[in-house]
């Protein structure tokens, strides 16, 4: 069955996208378009913006069992999809075939099964002294993923937002929006209630830039690179919404003096290239002593 490349979920429906804006889906290991999806543009945020707000007051009023039997559908659904997921998100950011089946499609529920667990025992209220503390939801939460690890950075947005209490708009990464597609229909037939999840595509500098700005919603998640968490930044401060941004960046491998040079050059080049070289924390450099560095670039 095809997915609903040219429709967002909104308010528990999927909506025709207010303008004709098309991008296509690439496939990296092929280079051809494997799909086009629709672009949204400030028209869908506010549409989007208004079912989130509107089911905001009920979905937040709701019990903690009832939060749990949610995930637990939720988690239920992505569990029959998982193939699915998988094929899609190698085709769409090129993660080898294993490791879309062994990690990516995996982490999305494991987000899900991990958040489940810790609220069965998260106290939202507990008392300090003479003072009674008491935890609430936000608000309505707009959420930015990345290409990368779309179903891990999803599912980690997602499913906190739910257990606290949040409504939200997820804005996934245009480059790698098709398994996106897969969880908003995993979401509608968990039985979402109308409004909690809603989902538009666009460009980072339209519908990323008109979610930071938007009046109705109050906390901002990103995970991108620091471009766009800047700009995210600097449109969100007009409304003082709160902002979480996890930035990109490459990591290091630090070899000291008494390690095996060739074995730390070897191990690091295999675990950089793991997801095809996508990984935030791909180790892309290699820190040696001065005195070793020529056995270093040999290795």
């Amino acid at each position: 069955r095809p997915l609903p490349t040219g429709r967002f979920f909104i308010g528990g429906a999927w909506t025709a996208p207010k303008g004709r804006a098309l991008a296509p889906v690439v496939d990296p290991s092929t280079e051809e378009t494997i799909a086009e999806i629709a672009l949204g543009d400030a028209a869908d945020v506010d549409d989007a913006v208004s079912a989130a707000r509107a089911a905001f007051d009920g979905f937040a009023a709701t019990s903690v069992a009832g939060r749990i039997d949610l995930l637990e559908r939720i988690a239920g659904a992505y569990e029959t999809r998982m193939g699915e997921i998988a094929e899609t998100v190698s085709r769409e950011m090129g993660a080898p075939i294993t490791i879309a089946r062994g990690s990516h499609a995996p982490q999305g529920l494991g987000h899900l099964r991990e958040t489940i667990a810790v609220l069965k025992a998260f106290a939202f209220t507990h008392q300090r002294e003479r003072t009674r503390i008491v935890r609430e939801p936000v608000g309505v939460a707009g959420l930015i993923t990345p290409w990368n690890w779309p179903m891990n950075q999803i599912a980690c947005k997602v499913a906190p937002a739910i257990a606290a209490g949040c409504t939200m708009v997820l804005k996934p990464s245009e480059t790698a929006p098709l398994s996106a597609l897969i969880f908003a229909e995993i979401m509608e037939a968990a039985g979402t209630p109308p409004g909690v999840f809603n989902l538009v595509n666009g460009l980072g500098p339209t519908v990323g830039e008109a979610m930071a700005r938007h009046p109705g919603i109050d906390f901002i998640s990103i995970t991108g690179s620091n471009r766009a968490g800047v700009a995210v930044a600097k449109a969100a401060a007009d409304t003082v919404k709160r902002v979480s941004q996890e930035l990109g960046g490459k990591s290091a491998c630090i070899v000291l003096e008494d390690e095996d040079v060739a074995k730390a050059a070897a191990e690091t080049a295999a675990r950089m290239m793991r997801n095809s070289g996508q990984s935030c924390a791909a180790q892309t450099r290699l820190l040696v002593p001065a005195a070793r560095m020529g056995e270093a670039a040999e290795a």
